[in-house]
């Protein structure tokens, strides 16, 4: 199994734990994707039942925890390639922010946006980390999340999470 990297609350790494070792103290990286396309929707994963956090509940495009000798642009183009078969690169990727969350367990969030103008058909997901994936107007996300925060990972229900960067860089960008 492989090791996840263990931080301490400034994100430099303090050693490495088995998924199955860790405590609620331990804080870890994790990596997420939100792909966009000209339409300004975005591509969100529900994740599949036999998750540790947050099972079937839908989340960004891709995500996942940081590993051993990954950093988290080496992590979410596998995650990425994994989770949803896209050949991402890291020119391919804008970088997003990066803050530290409480939602079931510690961790520091690295958000990255990449753009694509694909159909749904274009994506073949891994069954056993994603159940489902769908477009969805990010407006109508905002709406869904506010009326049925509980069909959503933890970390979505806060104003301070990535959805709502995701949002605001949406807002922010004439695509």
């Amino acid at each position: 199994m492989a090791k996840r990297i263990i931080v301490n609350d400034k994100d430099e790494i303090i050693g490495y734990k088995e998924r199955n070792k860790r405590t609620k103290d331990d804080i870890v990286r994790v990596a997420g994707l939100w792909i966009f396309n000209d339409k300004k929707e975005t591509l969100i994963a529900k994740r599949t039942d036999n998750k540790a956090h947050d099972p079937n509940k839908w989340g960004p495009s891709a995500a996942g925890s940081v590993e051993k000798d990954e950093t988290y642009v080496s992590n979410i183009i596998k995650e990425a390639k994994e989770e949803i078969s896209i050949t991402l690169k890291e020119k391919d990727l804008i970088l997003g922010p990066h803050r530290f969350v409480t939602a079931g367990h510690q961790f520091f969030s690295q958000s990255f946006f990449a753009k694509m103008n694909l159909p749904i058909k274009a994506f073949k997901i891994q069954k056993e980390e994603v159940a489902e994936i769908r477009w969805i107007g990010i407006n109508k996300l905002l709406e869904w999340v506010h009326e049925k925060p509980d069909d959503f990972i933890e970390s979505f229900r806060s104003p301070e999470s990535s959805l709502y960067d995701f949002a605001k860089f949406l807002s922010s960008k004439p695509f």
